[in-house]
């Protein structure tokens, strides 16, 4: 009695191992947050990551074992996002955010508005600033990995945050560490209640 032939194993299912799929799935909050940042939306950020998983998935034999995953796929956000941005030059960008606060309501919150303050002086940054300081600050890429994904040499990725920090302190008007954090009055009330 013959036995039943198994499935040959395409090229795509022997590239597409469990540990990748794994690390492919952690990179997933990571590349949420960049995509966020590139965007000011979470659904259109969701869109991005959720396309940026499908190119991957479909071009998974090009990823090539032993390289670095993360700025893989970083990459495949990144030149989506600037595909989808040059077919979206007609919308209207919201940069000062008059259209969103006049269709929701502020919460009272300080902490959400000082995470406001600081996505709307993201806003504000040259798109390659805004780009290095969020893989570098808030991806916590180191800055060679933010050079390849950018496709630039690490110098350029180093001055491009130190000018990102530097218009975003003047945006927030920071000026000395003790700006960062609670307000004067709140530092005395929660410094009362010791």
């Amino acid at each position: 009695m013959a036995r039943p032939r198994r499935p040959r194993a395409t090229p795509r299912s022997r590239v597409l191992t469990p540990a990748l799929s794994r690390d492919i799935l952690s990179a997933v909050p990571r590349l949420r947050a960049f995509a966020v940042s590139l965007t000011a939306s979470t659904d259109r950020a969701d869109d991005l990551v959720q396309e940026t998983m499908v190119r991957a998935l479909a071009h998974i034999e090009q990823f090539q074992p032993g390289t670095n995953l993360r700025a893989w796929l970083f990459t495949i956000l990144r030149n989506q996002f600037n595909s989808e941005y040059r077919q979206r030059r007609w919308i209207t960008e919201d940069s000062d955010g008059i259209y969103v606060d006049s269709l929701k309501v502020m919460p009272e919150q300080s902490s959400w508005l000082e995470f406001q303050e600081l996505r709307l002086a993201l806003t504000k940054l040259p798109p390659e600033q805004r780009e290095a300081i969020v893989l570098v600050g808030a991806s916590g890429m180191t800055y060679e990995e933010a050079a390849s994904i950018c496709g630039c040499a690490i110098g350029t990725i180093k001055s491009r945050v130190n000018r990102g920090r530097t218009r975003l302190a003047e945006l927030l008007a920071i000026e000395t560490i003790e700006d960062l954090g609670p307000d004067q009055e709140s530092r005395a009330v929660m410094s009362a209640g010791r």
